[in-house]
C-alpha cells in the first residue's frame, strides 16, 4: 500500500518540488489549495500543472479549523507537510496583522487536525531562518537563540513552538525544518533572486534596460529548493522527531548574485543595475548563515546544487520563457 502524504502550499515552489519527490518515491500525494486556486487554475496551478493527473487536490481554507480538519479526516495521511504561509518578508512589514494571524492560525489548525484525525501521521512544519533575526551567533544552529525582527519571523517562531508543544505534550511525531533562503526557477517574482533572473532575461531580450534593486551588500545563505524538500522528507523518515537547520553554510551578496546572472547572459551588470531606496528594508544585524551539521550527521543530508548552478538554472529558465511567444 502506498504511503499517503498531504501537502499544504502544494502550489508553491517548495510544494511543487516536494510533490515531485514524493511521487518519485511511490507516494499517493494530496494537496490543500484555496478556493481561488480552483477558480483560476491556469495561473494558480502553474507550478504543478504537469502533476495534476497524478495528485489529488482538496479545497480548503487554512484559516478555518473545520475546513482543515475535514481534509485531514478524509485523506488520513501518513505524512503531513505544512508548507503554506505568507512567506514574503516585505509583505509582513506592510501587513503585520494578516501575516501573524494567518501563519500562526494555519499551523495551529493543521497540528490540531492531525492530532485529532490522523494521530499516527508524521508532521512537518516549515520553519525559517527568519526566526533567528538579530542573531547572537554566526552561523546559527538548532541551539541558537530566537530573535525574530519581522512579523513573518515572529509567526514562524510561534509555529515552531506550537509544533514542539504538540510533540512534547501529545507525543506526536512533529518536527520543524529551519530552512534558509532557497530558490529555483519556480521562485515567486517578488523575491530578489527571481527579480534578478527575470530582469536579466528581459534586458537580454531588449525589453528593459535597467534592473532596480535594494541593498546590494545584503548577504544570504542561498540554496536550491530541490535540495531542501529532500531534507523535509528525510526529517520525517528519521527514527525520532527532531528539529533541523537546513542551509548551505555559505553566503553570497545580492551583488554577487546579480553579477553572476548578468555574466551568464553576456552582460555587464554594472551597466544595468540601479540601487533603488524603495527596495531597502531594515537590516537584521548579524548575517543569517546556517550550520547544518546536525542534518548532515543524523540525516545524511547535504546540498548537492551549488550557487553557480542555481543562478545558471534560474537565468537560463527565464531567458527561455522570455523567448516564448
Amino acid at each position: 500500500m502506498k504511503p499517503r502524504a498531504l501537502i499544504t502550499g502544494i502550489t508553491g515552489q517548495d510544494g511543487s518540488y516536494l510533490a515531485e519527490l514524493l511521487l518519485e518515491k511511490g507516494y499517493e500525494v494530496h494537496g490543500v489549495v484555496r478556493r481561488v486556486a480552483f477558480q483560476d487554475p491556469q495561473i494558480r496551478h502553474e507550478r504543478i500543472e504537469h502533476l495534476l493527473d497524478r495528485i489529488e487536490l482538496h479545497q480548503a481554507s487554512l484559516e478555518s479549523y473545520a475546513s482543515v480538519a475535514k481534509v485531514v479526516q478524509s485523506v488520513s495521511p501518513d505524512e503531513c507537510y505544512h508548507l503554506a504561509a505568507q512567506s514574503f518578508v516585505s509583505y509582513s512589514f506592510e501587513d503585520e496583522f494578516a501575516t501573524i494571524q494567518s501563519n500562526i492560525a494555519s499551523a495551529h489548525f493543521a497540528l490540531a487536525a492531525v492530532k485529532e484525525y490522523a494521530p499516527n501521521c508524521r508532521f512537518y512544519f516549515a520553519g525559517s531562518s527568519e526566526i533567528f533575526g538579530k542573531a547572537d551567533e554566526v552561523p546559527q544552529s538548532e541551539l541558537s537563540r530566537f530573535h525574530p525582527r519581522t512579523a513573518y519571523g515572529i509567526s514562524k517562531s510561534t509555529g515552531f513552538q506550537l509544533t514542539r508543544n504538540y510533540r512534547e505534550n501529545y507525543g506526536m511525531f512533529a518536527c520543524s525544518g529551519l530552512l534558509y533562503n532557497h530558490e529555483s526557477p519556480r521562485r515567486g517574482h517578488e523575491f530578489v533572486t527571481r527579480k534578478i533572473s527575470v530582469g536579466v532575461a528581459r534586458i537580454a531580450a531588449g525589453l528593459e534596460t535597467e534592473l532596480h534593486l535594494g541593498n546590494l551588500g545584503a548577504r544570504r545563505d542561498w540554496g536550491h529548493a530541490r535540495d531542501y524538500v529532500r531534507a523535509m522528507w528525510l526529517m520525517l523518515q528519521h527514527d525520532r522527531p527532531e528539529d533541523f537547520v537546513i542551509g548551505t553554510g555559505v553566503t553570497h551578496t545580492v551583488a554577487e548574485f546579480a553579477k553572476m546572472a548578468f555574466d551568464i547572459a553576456g552582460l555587464d551588470w554594472q551597466k544595468h543595475v540601479v540601487t533603488d531606496p524603495r527596495f531597502l528594508r531594515p537590516e537584521q544585524g548579524a548575517a543569517l548563515i546556517a550550520n547544518p551539521k546536525k542534518a548532515k550527521d543524523l540525516l545524511g543530508w547535504n546540498h548537492e546544487i551549488d550557487f553557480s548552478d542555481l543562478v545558471g538554472e534560474m537565468v537560463r529558465s527565464d531567458i527561455e520563457k522570455t523567448r516564448l511567444p
